[in-house]
């Protein structure tokens, strides 16, 4: 006995693959069904407008006859539990060879500030230039950084990350080429501008990639390995362009034309061996090749009808990580406590060479090799990411997100300690090395904090974390932009022992706020009403299918 004609849309899922080309089908709730499975399977005819279906589960429909599909039903894409295509299921040697690719792109484009500092002696020369003018230049690449990922954001969820590395590596060599090739101060802050906009795909896309092929609890390993690339590759950088700055014949033309070759290479790599990690943009190519070989055009992506047109998704892009820094007490602290820390970074990375050059009459090569600070606490904050994850493992059942702050409150008490220790040893009667240890741990401070943050974020907002990231970004690299702007005059006025000192003074008021997170984090979470929302959406009984498909 044939049933009649549905009116409510059915979903197809796991298209493809099964062997012999039947297409697995998942039929929504209905009121009366909720929390029941309702499996059916296309037979072995030509798709059609109107399909004949055989009933394999249908608890609210006559089970004995077949369903016919109206031409007015339309059917939703999706994976299959276990599907191969889905990029959560990838393979760990594909999903590291993915990671890598990815992280290398952020490992490229990430000593583009502190290289560019160690040439200033000879821009300066060349260009006829101030040294503000040099400085401005090197901060505007972090506001670059700062302000276009508000746009790209919203463009990778339309078009796709792949698209977004590639035309973003390509341009940014071309900035890199501008860079080099110019005469004038003002090119120079123009390509450093657009060189920085183009870079932050790196910062924001990368922690999208590995969200889009790892789950939440394996996500630990691959973001500190994010990390350590971001950091080690800034003390490289700056090692290699200290010698190049000290060649008469290189200097600071050369280091631009080094880094843009880099880039460019990444680029024709990226082109053979990148790949696309959006599930969404996945099923959605999936529902196109279905649409061109059936002649169907009721194959789509779930959401695609009514998802928001681009104007509409970068104005939320751009105005809800706002809302977050001002209106989410979690997010609120954590911008607080980034834009205190990377900004002091970016000066320091800016001053060490003049430090060394003027203290310990160091040449700009010996002045690079300081750097190597930033592996040094690189390697240690690896370290203190396997210890995190055990204590994550062993109390995330009491704590919850807040499990993730043991090391971050450890940071909160070195941070002000290896600022001291840096401000009060930086004296050409005491040895070299008292500083560079204050530096070691001052960098070991920053990678853990850039680790810590991301993963806590993740987990405490969930579908709505690109927004909370986004939004530390924001304040994390205009912290990079503004202090560093200042940091000459206060040298210049407190002498590197009191400016460093005020900046550890700082550091200690800021101790609290890990501890805060970590002991009223979950009170903060409730009083917000973002992740209200979220818990009670989590606690929702969600339908599946028979073969476990939500």
């Amino acid at each position: 006995m044939a049933s009649p004609p549905h009116s409510f849309p059915i979903s197809l899922m796991g298209t493809g693959n099964t062997p012999d080309n039947k297409l697995a089908l998942m039929r929504p709730s209905s009121p009366e069904s909720s929390g029941r499975s309702a499996t059916v399977t296309l037979l072995d005819e030509p798709t059609s407008p109107v399909k004949t279906l055989s009933i394999k589960t249908f608890p609210y429909t006559d089970k004995s006859g077949s369903t016919v599909v109206s031409p007015t039903e339309w059917f939703n894409v999706g994976f299959h539990s276990g599907d191969s295509r889905n990029p959560v299921n990838y393979s760990r040697l594909r999903k590291w060879c993915i990671t890598l690719v990815v992280c290398a792109f952020n490992g490229i484009t990430s000593p583009a500030t502190s290289s560019f500092s160690m040439g200033f002696p000879s821009m300066i020369r060349d260009l006829h230039c101030t040294r503000f003018q040099a400085t401005v230049a090197y901060c505007l690449y972090s506001l670059g950084f700062a302000i276009v990922p508000l746009f790209t954001s919203a463009l990778s969820e339309e078009v796709g990350r792949k698209p977004i590395y590639l035309v973003t590596a390509f341009l940014g060599t071309l900035c890199y080429m501008l860079a080099a090739l110019s005469s004038n101060i003002e090119t120079v802050m123009v390509a450093r501008f657009l060189g920085g906009a183009f870079a932050s795909t790196g910062s924001t896309l990368v922690g999208g990639t590995i969200s889009d092929i790892w789950e939440p609890h394996e996500r630990g390993l691959p973001m500190a390995v994010f990390a350590l690339v971001n950091m080690v590759t800034n003390g490289l950088g700056s090692i290699i362009s200290g010698w190049l700055e000290l060649d008469p014949y290189l200097q600071w033309r050369w280091i631009q034309w080094i880094q843009g070759i880099v880039n460019g290479a990444y680029f024709l790599i990226g082109l053979l061996v990148m790949e696309e990690t959006r599930s969404h943009i996945i099923l959605r190519g999936i529902a196109k090749k279905l649409r061109k070989e059936t002649g169907d055009a009721r194959y789509s992506v779930r959401g695609d009808e009514t998802r928001q047109k681009l104007s509409a998704m970068i104005k939320t892009s751009c105005t809800r990580p706002i809302m977050f820094v001002f209106t989410e007490p979690i997010v609120t602290c954590i911008c607080i406590w980034v834009f205190f820390m990377s900004g002091v970074l970016y000066v320091q990375i800016g001053s060490v060479s003049r430090v060394f050059r003027n203290l310990y009459d160091f040449n700009m090569g010996q002045s690079g090799l300081v750097f190597i600070t930033v592996i040094v606490g690189s390697i240690l904050g690896l370290g203190a990411n396997v210890l995190q994850d055990a204590l994550y493992r062993k109390n995330v059942s009491q704590r919850g997100p807040e499990a993730r702050l043991y090391i971050a409150c450890l940071v909160g008490l070195l941070l002000p300690t290896s600022m001291f220790i840096y401000a009060w040893t930086a004296d050409p009667h005491i040895f070299w090395m008292w500083p560079v240890v204050g530096l070691t741990i001052f960098m070991f401070c920053s990678f853990a904090s850039f680790q810590v943050v991301f993963i806590y974020l993740a987990d405490c907002y969930g579908p709505m974390a690109s927004s909370a990231m986004a939004g530390q970004g924001l304040t994390r690299n205009l912290g990079s932009f503004a202090l560093p702007l200042f940091s000459r005059k206060i040298f210049n006025k407190l002498t590197y022992k009191w400016a460093n000192t005020l900046f550890g003074g700082i550091a200690v008021i800021l101790i609290p706020v890990p501890f805060v997170l970590l002991f009223y984090g979950s009170s903060l979470r409730e009083r917000s009403k973002v992740c209200r929302e979220l818990m009670q959406l989590e606690e929702k009984p969600v339908a599946t299918s028979g073969d476990g498909v939500p």
